[in-house]
């Protein structure tokens, strides 16, 4: 085959720059104002977590840029487009949220909670590097209805439900942008002069917010001392925060080994999208890369998990080609560098921001239920509650993982069963999402192989459990027994001779615009 001349850059880079650009710079803003509310000195968040992460990004789009090179030079083809790479939106949250905020509110110290939060991030990218192995088999255990249910059970709660609270703090700044943000992301309006809705909502939010007193213009002389030289360095932290993770904060494993699970899924569903349009990339080799970038970060202070976007897809009918990922990673690294992104997420208040993460948590949970076969949607709706009990037993109970203090009191009496569900709520979420899901489908020795390793897991303190421990007592034991019970229940039940049901009934969609359950 006859060599190609594939360019390192080409004119519809620009656009396919600027989309995946803002993309990002989003995810570096959230990552910024959201460590910095949680009171994460700027040593750590501009010093340590915003270069790890623009190490992560930089090194995942050159590595695609080449991986782009050597597909084109296989095909003897000039229209290769790069995967579109980057921190992983929807598992940000989690790791923001759940993990360095959960560990935050029990440690009480943020260098602790740091180091916890790296060393999740580095087990986070062995898991997707093991996603290269087990991802089709995964993908097939657990349906599609039980991953986005969970995810969404996250997004209503820890998203979109707090970050609502937060937007009406200041209710004049709150609604003037989250009507903004309706109107031009949601319904699909045009803002005047066709100013990017987002850019108008952030900009007279922000003005809003400094005019009326919310914010105070100190900030902007605090964002000018963030600008600086701030060159990515290693750190130990991750090997510290392994200890911390494998030992009394164990607990926090229920939470990132499913969601690295879910990364690593999209991660292979989103190649498989752009392979679809022709460029066939191997998935292996993307969830490879894509977990030895999260491990990279993290060795830098990183705390975020990066994956391939479905933005590839648009980078691809942008008819982009690998120069718009290569300028990405080399803009976010010098930004990381120079301060840049801090001294941005210093000025903007939380006020004007919280409402764009409120878009992106129902969008989260619009998207479990579209994206999902419309007869898998209970098992969607089921997903999500055990994030509300783990909200109440993280927010009322502020972290506490033992029985009884005074939060604990107060959520025994609405139900003995919240602080148990709050353990290990991710693995509840996914595995009766998925129980759910078979049952619908009247797969029921799946659902009996569900039920089974829900009895496991919960023997072991995987769930229902304040920590890992075997056969604890309490309610941990009868989780087990009931579990067992399910399993051969369900067993038992797949030797009964059932009606079966109509194929594709409730995937149609009633005069009245209703999905049949």
């Amino acid at each position: 085959m006859a060599s190609v001349e594939y360019p390192l850059f080409r004119k519809d880079d620009v656009n396919g720059f600027w989309a995946l650009f803002q993309n990002n710079l989003a995810n570096f803003a959230w990552l910024s104002i959201t460590m910095v509310g949680m009171g994460f000195p700027p040593a750590i968040v501009f010093g340590r977590m915003i270069p790890g992460a623009a190490i992560a990004v930089a090194a995942g789009n050159f590595y695609y840029a080449n991986m782009a090179k050597r597909l084109a030079i296989k095909e003897g083809r000039t229209d290769v487009t790069a995967l579109s790479y980057g921190l992983s939106t929807p598992v940000q949250f989690i790791y923001m949220v759940i993990i360095a905020g959960g560990a935050l509110s029990v440690t009480g110290d943020h260098e602790t909670a740091w180091q916890i939060a790296v060393a999740a991030c580095v087990l986070g990218g062995l898991i997707e590097v093991l996603g290269g192995f087990i991802g089709r088999a995964v993908r097939t255990f657990l349906p599609r209805a039980a991953m986005l249910g969970a995810l969404a059970g996250v997004a209503l709660t820890f998203i979109a439900g707090e970050l609502f609270f937060k937007t009406f703090a200041a209710p004049i700044v709150g609604s003037v942008v989250l009507v903004i943000i309706m109107i031009g992301l949601i319904s699909r309006a045009a803002m005047p002069f066709k100013i990017p809705s987002a850019l108008l909502a952030i900009v007279l939010g922000t003005v809003l917010a400094y005019l009326l007193g919310v914010s105070d213009p100190a900030n902007v002389a605090a964002a000018a001392g963030d600008l600086g030289i701030y060159i990515p360095l290693p750190t130990l932290a991750a090997f510290q925060g392994l200890g911390l993770l494998f030992g009394e904060y164990s607990y926090l494993l229920a939470v990132i080994i499913p969601i690295s699970v879910y990364n690593f899924v999209e991660t292979m569903n989103n190649v498989e999208a752009v392979s679809a349009l022709g460029d066939d990339y191997d998935v292996r080799e993307s969830q490879f890369a894509d977990g030895a970038g999260t491990i990279l970060g993290a060795l830098f202070g990183g705390i975020l998990p990066t994956t391939v976007y479905i933005a590839s897809v648009g980078a691809k009918e942008m008819n982009a080609g690998r120069g718009y990922s290569i300028l990405n990673g080399g803009v976010f690294l010098v930004a990381a560098a120079l301060g840049l992104v801090g001294a941005v997420s210093r000025i903007i208040p939380i006020e004007v921001i919280a409402p764009i993460l409120v878009y992106v948590g129902i969008v989260m949970v619009a998207n479990a239920f579209i994206k999902s076969p419309h007869r898998h949607a209970p098992a969607v709706a089921l997903a999500m509650i055990p994030y509300f009990a783990n909200y109440l037993g993280t927010r009322i109970n502020r972290g506490e993982i033992d029985a009884f203090p005074s939060g604990a009191a107060i959520l025994h009496d609405i139900s003995p069963a919240i602080m148990p569900l709050t353990q290990g709520a991710m693995f509840t979420a996914l595995l009766w999402g998925a129980i759910t899901v078979f049952l619908i489908d009247r797969q029921y020795k799946k659902a009996s192989a569900i039920g089974l390793t829900m009895a496991v897991m919960a023997a072991f303190g995987l769930m229902h459990a304040p920590r890992l421990q075997f056969m604890g007592g309490g309610l941990q034991n009868e989780f087990v027994i009931g579990y067992l019970i399910v399993a051969v229940f369900c067993f038992g039940f797949s030797y009964l001779r059932t009606p079966e049901v109509t194929p594709d009934r409730s995937e149609t969609v009633s005069e009245s615009g209703q999905h049949p359950i």
